[in-house]
């Protein structure tokens, strides 16, 4: 989870300068509408001295601009009711969190589930603010690791879960685990992961209790990779990476990890945030979905990451549209959540959103079908739900 105001730009262009990464090609146009070339100051993209050249252009302020004549999606509103099964309390007072669901009427989201990664008082505390609104948002808790390396661990973490269900949370999320062992929150369990034998009371708990959790694995794989002139995400892999970690799991090793703990959690349903970080290799995905029928994946927050493959993407939503349920982990403003429209409903090509993604490769539309829309929009979230 990310601070509000680190939604749209991540703290990796704060850092940026330490890569002292050059560009080779300046922004010259415009996509929307085009830019005449006519008018372009070729003097200065030719290799004029300033902060635009070429010489010195650092990659955090490159801004490529589409160059094609093509046409443009505007999507205001979502073509049908969403059910957002991944964001967390980042509207803080009781202004804020009216703004979201103004916010959430103009764009088409039903109900939004508030991952609050808290337990005690903590969770209290924000459970009271969204509770006033029950038909908008849901509040799932974090779970309590403290003690988690005594002999005595588990009893306690399992009461303070029945604890914060009978408040009235309605399942467990974000758990994190990047490869140094579980996170919530504030507690932290280094080297114990989502497979130990010390979690088993707790998974199968949630399963008991009809609360889902929100598991996130690994991270996108440019974290994991070398931080040099090959890797195709260092924009934001530097900030976030991995590599220089040398005790850590490995993305793969930690799929095997979320592997082990589905089949020993039979009756748990699980929903891997972010594609379980497999949005570069969808179909590792699809078998993992097809050894494990309790879990499900969200897409909150992997839309730069799969953009730039339309075409084999969307045909994996197409064939997973029962396991896929729609997320953002962006905040709550109404663009934000347009980008993702533009990205699921349209067929738009090449066109850049760096912004809210730092990403600095161009996006396009997956033109999902309106039975695969109406799954990952809603049906699928509804279901899992209900089920409880």
């Amino acid at each position: 989870m990310r601070p509000k105001n680190e939604v749209n730009r991540r703290l990796f262009l704060k850092w940026a300068n330490l890569v002292g990464l050059a560009a080779w090609f300046p922004a010259t146009t415009k996509a929307s509408p085009p830019q005449d070339t006519n008018a372009i100051d070729h003097g200065e993209a030719s290799g004029a001295k300033g902060s635009h050249s070429p010489e010195t252009l650092l990659l955090k302020d490159y801004r490529p601009k589409s160059i094609y004549k093509i046409p443009v999606t505007e999507i205001d509103k979502a073509k049908y009711p969403i059910i957002d099964m991944h964001s967390h309390p980042y509207a803080k007072t009781p202004q804020e969190i009216a703004e979201w669901t103004k916010n959430m009427d103009e764009v088409g989201v039903q109900k939004t589930v508030i991952l609050t990664m808290a337990t005690g008082t903590e969770f209290d505390g924000i459970y009271r603010k969204y509770s006033k609104y029950p038909d908008r948002f849901e509040v799932w808790c974090g779970l309590d690791l403290s003690g988690y390396n005594e002999p005595a661990f588990g009893p306690a973490a399992v009461k303070e879960l029945e604890r914060c269900r009978q408040l009235g949370a309605q399942g467990v999320g974000e758990i994190h685990d990047k490869g140094e062992g579980l996170v919530s929150g504030k507690f932290k369990a280094p080297r114990m992961h989502p497979d130990d034998a010390r979690m088993d009371a707790l998974w199968e708990r949630c399963g008991e209790l009809g609360m889902p959790v929100s598991l996130h694995v690994a991270d996108p794989i440019w974290m994991y990779q070398k931080m040099d002139n090959t890797n195709d995400g260092l924009m934001n892999a530097y900030h976030w990476r991995l590599d220089n970690k040398p005790d850590i799991v490995t993305l793969s090793g930690m799929i095997d990890i979320l592997e082990r703990t589905l089949a020993r959690h039979r009756r748990t349903t699980f929903i891997a945030c972010h594609f379980a970080n497999l949005d570069y290799d969808l179909a590792r995905l699809g078998v993992v979905f097809d050894r494990n029928p309790n879990l499900y994946a969200d897409i909150s927050a992997r839309y730069a990451e799969t953009a730039p493959i339309p075409r084999f993407a969307a045909k994996f939503y197409e064939k997973y549209a029962h396991r896929l349920v729609y997320g953002t982990d962006m905040g709550f403003d109404q663009p934000m959540y347009r980008v993702t429209f533009r990205i699921l409903e349209s067929l738009d090509e090449h066109f850049y959103e760096i912004e809210q993604f730092d990403y600095h490769w161009s996006l396009n539309g997956f033109g999902l079908s309106d039975e695969t829309l109406k799954q990952v929009y809603h049906a699928n979230a509804a279901k899992i739900l209900a089920a409880r």
